[in-house]
C-alpha cells in the first residue's frame, strides 16, 4: 500500500474537517466570546473530545484493528467472514457496556462536571447547575462515537480510510448550522444549543458509518453477549491502550480542570482556542499517520516482514518531521496574527486574541511530540503490546500534573499548555528509546540525513515569517474575505519558503517527487 497516498486521502478529508472546525470556532468566538458561558460549554465538550480521541482515534482501534486484520489475513480460518464474526462478538459485549456507562454518566453528571472544572473557581450554584446540564446534553455523543470507532476500524482495515476520516466533518457542519441558525444574544442560550447539536452530530456520524458499512458489504448483526477468548483478549488490550494512545487528551483534561478551577473566567476558552489551532496540523498529520500506520504495520508483521515494517515506520517518522517542524515554527512565530484573523471580532476582543496567542505558542512547542506519539505507538500495538505505552503514559501524566501545579500560577493560561507540551515530549522519548532498545525501530541513514536539514529549513522559514508578518497584520482585522486572504498569503509565503529550502538543503529531492508520482500512478 502507498503510505503517502493513503495519508493524503485521510489528511485531505481531515483538512476539510479542520477547516470547518476553524469556521465553527470563529463563529463560536463571535457569538459567545471568552466568558463563563464559553468555559462551561468547553468543559462539557472536553469529555466527548476525550472519548473520541481515546476510542475513535486510539484505544479501540489500536486493540481491534490488529486482531481483526489477523483473522481477515488468515484465509484458512475464514478470511473476511471470520473477521466480521469477531467484530459482531465484540459489538455484542461493547454495546451493553456503553449503554450502562452512558446511563451512569448521565446520573453522575454533577460530580463528573465538578472533577472537570473544580466548580469554575466558585461560581454561584445556578451557574454550576447550568454547566452540569450542558454535560448531560453532550454525554449521548460518547455512545455514538464509540460505535463509530468499531465500524471505522473495520473499514480502515479494508482500506476504506476515507469513510471514517469524513465522519468528523458531520460534527463541524452540525455545530456550524446550530450557531448560524440558533445563536442568541444571550451567550448561555447559544451554549445550550451547541450542546444539543453535539449529540445530534454523534447520531449523524453513526448513521453515516452504518450506511457506509452496508455499501461495502459489511453487515453486523446483534448477538447475545459472550466473553469468548477473543473478546477477553480485546478487552484486556483496550484499557491499557486507552491511556497509552490518549495521554495527550488526558493531559488536556487535567489542564482544563486546573484552569477552570484556579484561573479567571475565559482562561479555559483561551486554552481551548489555542489547542484548536494546534490541533489543525496534529489532525492532518498525526491522526492521518496513526490511522494508516497501524493496519499497515500490523499486516506487515503478520506476514513476518520485519524489514518492511521498519521501513514504514522510518518513512512515517520522516513525513511527520517534514510536516510538523514548519507548523511548529509558524504557530510560535505567527500565533498572534493567526488568532486575530480567525477569532478577533465580535465578543472576542484584542486581549482575548493576545492571551490565546500566548497559549498557542506554549502548546506548539510540543507539536512534533504530539504527532510522533501517533507514529511510534503503532510499533507497540501492532505487536499486541499495550502495557508499555500505558506505563509511559502514566509517567507523562504525572509529569504533566507536576508541571501544571508548578506553572499555572506564575504563567497563568500559558502554564497548562506548556506542561502538556513537555509531558508529551517525555512520552515520545520513552517510546522511541524503548522501540530502539528492543530492535523494533532503528533510524535509517535517510532519516538521519534529512532530519537536521528539515529542522534548519523550518527555522529559516520562521525567520522570514518574523520579518514579513507585520506587512499583513493590518489586514487581519477587517472583513471575512480580507482576513482569509491575508491568512492565506501568510501561510502560502511560509510554505513556499520552506518548500524551497527543503530542496536547497537536500531534505526533499526531485527523486522523491518522481517516486511519489510513480506510486500514485501505479
Amino acid at each position: 500500500m502507498n503510505l503517502s497516498k493513503a495519508l493524503g486521502t485521510v489528511g485531505g478529508l481531515t483538512l476539510v474537517s479542520r477547516v470547518l472546525g476553524l469556521v465553527r470556532d470563529s463563529l463560536f468566538a463571535r457569538f459567545i466570546g471568552a466568558s463563563f458561558a464559553s468555559d462551561a460549554f468547553l468543559v462539557a465538550f472536553r469529555l466527548p473530545n476525550m472519548f473520541r480521541a481515546l476510542f475513535a482515534e486510539g484505544a479501540f482501534a489500536s486493540a481491534f484493528i490488529p486482531m481483526f486484520n489477523a483473522r481477515v489475513a488468515d484465509k484458512q480460518a475464514g478470511g473476511l467472514p471470520a473477521g466480521l464474526a469477531f467484530a459482531e462478538a465484540a459489538l455484542a459485549v461493547l454495546l451493553p457496556v456503553l449503554l450502562v456507562m452512558t446511563a451512569l454518566l448521565e446520573i453522575f453528571a454533577w460530580p463528573v462536571t465538578f472533577a472537570l472544572s473544580g466548580k469554575f473557581n466558585g461560581v454561584p450554584p445556578e451557574q454550576f447547575a447550568f454547566a452540569v446540564t450542558l454535560s448531560q446534553m453532550q454525554i449521548p455523543y460518547l455512545l455514538f462515537i464509540s460505535l463509530v470507532s468499531l465500524m471505522g476500524g473495520i473499514l480502515n482495515s479494508l482500506h476504506k480510510f476515507w469513510v471514517n476520516a469524513a465522519a468528523p466533518i458531520l460534527l463541524n457542519l452540525t455545530l456550524i448550522v446550530a450557531l448560524l441558525a440558533f445563536h442568541n444574544s444571550d451567550p448561555l442560550a447559544t451554549a445550550r444549543n451547541q450542546s444539543i447539536a453535539v449529540s445530534i452530530s454523534g447520531l449523524l456520524q453513526f448513521l453515516w458509518l452504518a450506511w457506509s458499512c452496508k455499501q461495502n458489504g459489511v453487515s453486523l448483526k446483534l448477538r447475545r453477549p459472550r466473553l469468548t477468548p477473543e473478546v477477553k483478549k480485546l478487552l484486556k488490550l483496550i484499557w491499557p491502550a486507552a491511556a497509552g494512545a490518549g495521554a495527550v487528551q488526558i493531559n488536556l483534561v487535567i489542564s482544563t480542570a486546573l484552569a477552570a478551577s484556579l484561573l479567571a473566567h475565559g482562561s479555559v476558552t483561551y486554552i481551548y482556542m489555542a489547542d484548536r489551532l494546534n490541533q489543525l496540523p496534529l489532525g492532518l498529520i498525526g491522526i492521518g499517520l496513526g490511522t494508516v500506520l497501524l493496519p499497515t504495520i500490523s499486516r506487515q508483521l503478520g506476514g513476518g516482514d520485519e524489514v518492511a515494517a521498519m521501513e514504514t515506520q522510518n518513512r512515517g517518522l520522516e513525513l511527520a518531521l517534514l510536516l510538523t517542524l514548519p507548523a511548529t515554527v509558524a504557530l510560535v512565530v505567527c500565533g498572534e496574527p493567526i488568532a486575530a484573523g480567525l477569532f478577533g471580532y465580535g465578543k472576542f476582543d484584542a486581549a482575548d486574541v493576545h492571551f490565546t496567542a500566548q497559549a498557542l505558542a506554549a502548546f506548539s512547542i510540543g507539536l512534533p511530540s504530539y504527532v510522533l506519539v501517533k507514529v511510534l505507538t503503532p510499533g507497540f500495538y501492532a505487536r499486541h503490546d499495550t502495557k508499555t505505552p500505558v506505563r509511559f503514559a502514566v509517567i507523562s501524566m504525572l509529569v504533566n500534573l507536576a508541571l501544571n501545579l508548578a506553572l499555572i500560577v506564575p504563567l497563568q493560561h500559558m502554564g497548562p499548555p506548556l506542561a502538556t507540551a513537555v509531558a508529551s515530549t517525555v512520552n515520545v522519548a520513552l517510546l522511541y528509546f524503548t522501540l530502539q532498545k528492543r530492535g523494533h525501530f532503528t533510524a535509517d541513514a535517510r532519516l538521519k540525513r534529512r532530519a537536521w536539514r528539515l529542522l534548519l529549513a523550518a527555522l529559516a522559514m520562521g525567520g522570514v515569517l518574523w520579518m514579513t508578518q507585520g506587512v499583513l497584520t493590518p489586514y487581519l482585522h477587517g472583513a471575512w474575505a480580507v482576513r482569509f486572504l491575508a491568512l492565506g498569503l501568510l501561510v502560502s509565503a511560509g510554505g513556499l519558503v520552506y518548500g524551497a529550502l527543503t530542496f536547497i538543503l537536500g531534505a526533499f529531492t526531485r527523486d522523491d517527487i518522481k517516486f511519489l508520482r510513480r506510486k500514485r500512478a501505479s
